[in-house]
């Protein structure tokens, strides 16, 4: 998606830390530890204005292999997105699920193709098509299904000479305390720090994710981030020493997602 369109950071706040410096330290270390790795298959469709319905139903019918999957524990979430913020060429729905395994991702996978799902009619109508299969170590969420709620990604890419744990460091000191008040707030309903599984674009790359629970819960993560950034002034300087904000891109979708 490049989702998670593949459903970081609402942005990161994207412009609040992009005009800071650079330091290598955060101002505290926290006792935030890694999960054990989530794979989540996503994928990409560019589907025409009047087929839009078609979709929707398609979608629809997708849940009862979906549901059956996560009943039997093969996977721990799914969800579909429609993008609210389209491009010249991009895609308009994304369609995911979410496994601790990439056997898990990969059998619900085999069930679309043997069933023929993989080969609906309407699929065959869209101008692009593409998949991404991420990794996460860093994620949790509420139990539960959710109607017409908002997905916003944020797209990164790491500096060359960014560390080895650049990733785990911001994810332990920034992403996950934040997101975790958010989520306790009922703010959110899930966030997740992803990296690909399978390399379809250069290493370095990584996403954050977050399901707002409504609309206003979008601004409220902004309040957030900003609120972050301005009482650790070290924050923004050592996040802007390990990513290239150059070439960061964000994603806002309207979601319906099913957590275990």
């Amino acid at each position: 998606m490049t989702r998670k369109l593949g459903k970081v950071l609402v942005g990161l706040c994207g412009l609040a830390i992009a005009t800071a410096c650079s330091a290598p330290v955060f101002a505290q270390m926290s006792e935030v530890k890694e999960k054990p790795p989530m794979y989540s298959y996503v994928g990409n469709w560019a589907i025409p204005r009047a087929q839009w319905g078609e979709m929707e139903k398609n979608t629809a019918a997708d849940t009862k292999v979906l549901d059956k999957a996560i009943a039997a524990g093969t996977i721990v979430g799914y969800g579909s997105d429609v993008n609210l913020v389209h491009e010249a060429d991009g895609p308009t729905h994304d369609d995911w699920w979410s496994a601790t395994s990439l056997a898990g991702v990969i059998n619900v996978l085999e069930q679309f193709y043997q069933s023929g799902g993989a080969s609906a009619s309407v699929l065959s109508t869209a101008t692009k098509h593409y998949d991404t299969i991420y990794v996460s170590r860093y994620y949790n969420w509420h139990p539960g299904s959710y109607k017409n709620v908002y997905t916003r990604v944020g797209e990164f890419k790491l500096k060359a000479d960014a560390p080895d744990d650049a990733l785990e460091t911001m994810s332990k000191n920034f992403f996950v305390p934040l997101f975790e008040k958010l989520l306790a707030d009922g703010v959110i309903h899930e966030y997740e720090i992803d990296e690909q599984a399978i390399h379809s674009d250069a290493p370095g790359t990584f996403i954050v994710v977050c399901i707002a629970a409504n609309a206003e819960g979008l601004d409220k993560v902004n309040e957030a981030l900003r609120g972050s950034v301005k009482t650790n002034p070290l924050l923004g300087p050592a996040i802007g020493s390990m990513v290239d904000f150059t070439v960061h891109r964000d994603y806002l979708a309207r979601t319906n997602a099913t957590y275990k």
